[in-house]
């Protein structure tokens, strides 16, 4: 009898010494809990065998990974301690706050607003940057909005609800400022026909796209009005969580207004350039042409912003969002800052704006500056058709 058990406790041995060669976890397993029911005791030969095993540590360390990822990704994106840390450090430089745009969202739900895809390095290296002479004064102290006062889309704050569309909300808007300033022109050119109709050109619709290949739409393809294309989502982010995640919407090609023609509508950029990284260069191009698109990294600590110039203090990387940058300044405490216009609406940070360090590369800040100018093409047309219309009124 003693010896039949004994020859079942080598057996089971056998069986859990071949399931550990084979890296079959499940059978590991099992004929682990039948040596215990037998109060077979491992030697330590056996437990240094266990542990030596690289693939079944392997295999631990990775699920052990991914709860805690999961367990992370879960949670509120917002957290008292990080506010508490910002607002106690002297040498942060903002505030942060509980803001009610995000109150309901985990880190999961926040990373696909992050909708920038990294610029592959080829085409960093082919697309030349734009430099501006040295020579070139520059104001201390620069707002595109007062600078500006008639382009009322200078000191619009969008929202671009539960969708990583920042890449063309960034893109776009700009774009609308720039046809005011130079032609005066206010247009609200359409967010949702880049997002929609760009498709692989740009990258992957609401799951993230190239701002400098959104760009590059402008300047081919171009985009309609507001008017013609309104953003598929005219609520925003003030219902909790914005669940489910929105999909890219589909391109229609056709003017919710039955009056107005798609092509017609179109308005176009006359080329797309990167910008030069230097901080004169950046204010230069502002300053002559108006806001740019910039893409930049986020940390935890970001979705906190509530006043000050921001700087990364604390949290993790989330990844890359892309917003309008309209000026720059510097404080009463000599901290020189970009002023930037985000599309989170006017619940998060200060009144939709935020500040953030300049001259120091900050998150990247500098690195990803993209624009073009806007064409005349299609706004002769426009003009014509204004005049034709005023005449048939008389």
């Amino acid at each position: 009898m003693l010896r039949h058990k004994m020859y079942n406790s080598l057996s089971h041995l056998h069986t859990f010494l071949s399931c550990l060669q084979s890296s079959n976890v499940v059978k590991l397993l099992t004929h682990l809990k039948l040596l215990a029911r037998r109060q077979l005791k491992m030697s330590l030969l056996h437990l240094a065998a266990y542990w030596w095993h690289p693939m079944l540590n392997g295999q631990i360390a990775w699920a052990e990974t991914h709860r805690l990822t999961t367990l992370k990704l879960n949670s509120h994106i917002l957290q008292e301690s990080i506010a508490k840390q910002i607002n106690e450090s002297p040498d942060a430089g903002w505030e942060a706050a509980i803001n009610p745009r995000f109150s309901n969202y985990t880190v999961q739900q926040f990373k696909r607003l992050l909708g920038v895809k990294p610029t592959p390095r080829k085409e960093l290296r082919s697309t030349p940057a734009v430099s501006h002479p040295k020579a070139l004064k520059l104001p201390k102290d620069f707002d595109a909005r007062t600078a500006w006062s008639q382009c009322s889309t200078i000191g619009r704050i969008l929202d671009q609800g539960h969708c990583g569309s920042c890449w063309a909300f960034g893109a776009v808007e700009s774009l609308s400022d720039r046809f005011c300033i130079h032609f005066e022109v206010n247009v609200s050119l359409s967010v949702n026909d880049l997002l929609a109709c760009c498709g692989f050109l740009c990258g992957s619709g609401c799951d993230g796209g190239y701002p400098l290949y959104a760009w590059r739409y402008l300047a081919h393809h171009g985009v309609v009005t507001e008017e013609c294309d309104p953003y598929f989502d005219q609520i925003g982010c003030s219902h909790p969580g914005c669940e489910p995640a929105y999909r890219t919407p589909k391109c229609v090609k056709k003017c919710v207004n039955g009056n107005q023609l798609w092509k017609k509508s179109k308005h176009y950029s006359v080329n797309a350039y990167r910008v030069n990284s230097d901080p004169h260069d950046i204010m230069a191009e502002v300053y002559k042409n108006g806001p740019v698109e910039v893409a930049f990294t986020v940390y935890e600590d970001f979705a906190h912003y509530k006043s000050g110039v921001y700087k990364h203090v604390t949290g993790e990387e989330l990844g890359g969002h892309a917003v309008k940058l309209i000026g720059w300044g510097t404080t009463d405490d000599g901290d020189d800052y970009w002023l930037l216009a985000n599309q989170w609406n006017r619940e998060w940070g200060d009144d939709g704006y935020f500040k953030i360090r300049r001259g120091t590369n900050e998150c990247g800040i500098e690195d990803d500056v993209t624009a073009g100018l806007p064409s005349t093409k299609n706004l002769a047309r426009e003009v014509t058709d204004m005049d034709a219309d005023a005449a048939a009124s008389f």
